[in-house]
């Protein structure tokens, strides 16, 4: 197995962003200004705008007090029936138009968009939908969707996607429409970029450089010298997992945590990733760290 380029070491400067977001120029209940408030408050450094079928311009607005990016999120059904929600982060307006939901996906890769799938668990999409169009991840949680149905994790989507691609992205998301007493700020990506712009951010997000959670922190990431070794906040579980039943684990007990584990690099898996949960059941995951050589 090899490690993934800008993967490696990641030990900071950590910057916390939300990559799901919804206003009013959609079905949002807040304008940009707001949302942009909001999170800032939150402690967050960059969101990207991702309304429906809109091309977010808030790029253009100055004394923000965060870094707000934009982005859609798009929709329709394929050539083969399949309905999808994506998010296209870094899109430009106008959007393409096309009957196809292929064909959007095609256009907006061409404008240099990251294609992420939606909460394809709550769509109702299988493992052939993920795998059928060319997307660079999919929400490995989604935390609108914890409230309205209960089906927040995409994770099997997320596991067999990295089994054609081991480079596939698996952001945790708010999907926040700020809506009355809807839930917000309880997924969110920490990425660990050279620098808080627009295209540090991109380019970290794209070279899969950060960890998703919904809790817990990794503090830091380093593979190499034959082993992975990560920091972390007090966790009750530390997890090494790929697409299969195989899994490696430090577990201290009930009622105990750790902050460190090591684990020696294993040689015959397609991609291992990390995770990690803490005492409330709250999980962080990484981007696949290992790769297999095919």
């Amino acid at each position: 197995m090899h490690v993934v380029p800008g993967r490696e070491r990641m030990e900071g400067p950590w910057f916390k962003g939300n990559l799901h977001l919804h206003t009013t120029r959609s079905d949002g209940g807040k304008d940009y200004r707001t949302v942009a408030r909001m999170y800032a408050e939150r402690g967050y450094d960059f969101i990207f705008i991702t309304d429906h079928n809109h091309a977010a311009d808030i790029e253009n607005l100055h004394s923000l007090p965060l870094l707000a990016l934009n982005g859609a999120e798009v929709s329709g059904k394929d050539s083969v029936g399949a309905s999808y929600h994506a998010l296209a982060l870094g899109c430009e307006a106008p959007l393409p138009e096309a009957d196809l939901f292929d064909e959007k996906v095609s256009a907006l890769k061409e404008q240099g968009a990251l294609m992420v799938l939606s909460h394809p668990y709550w769509m109702g999409n299988t493992v052939e939908d993920a795998l059928r169009h060319p997307f660079d991840g999919v929400e490995v949680y989604n935390h609108i969707c914890r409230y309205l149905t209960g089906r927040p994790f995409s994770g099997y989507h997320w596991d067999r996607m990295l089994a054609q691609d081991p480079l596939t992205l698996g952001p945790a998301v708010d999907d926040a429409h700020l809506n009355g007493n809807e839930p917000w700020d309880g997924g969110w990506v920490m990425v660990c970029a050279q620098e808080l712009s627009k295209s540090a951010i991109m380019q970290a997000i794209a070279a899969g450089s950060f960890y998703s959670s919904i809790g817990p922190r990794f503090e830091s990431i380093r593979v190499g010298d034959g082993s992975i070794r990560l920091r972390t906040s007090p966790v009750v579980a530390v997890r090494l997992v790929d697409h299969t039943t195989w899994a490696r684990r430090v577990y201290p007990g009930y009622g105990r945590t750790v902050t460190e584990a090591e684990f020696e690099l294993e040689k015959e898996r397609q991609f291992i990733r990390a995770e990690i949960e803490d005492e409330h059941g709250r999980t962080a995951w990484t981007s696949a760290l290992l790769v297999g050589e095919g």
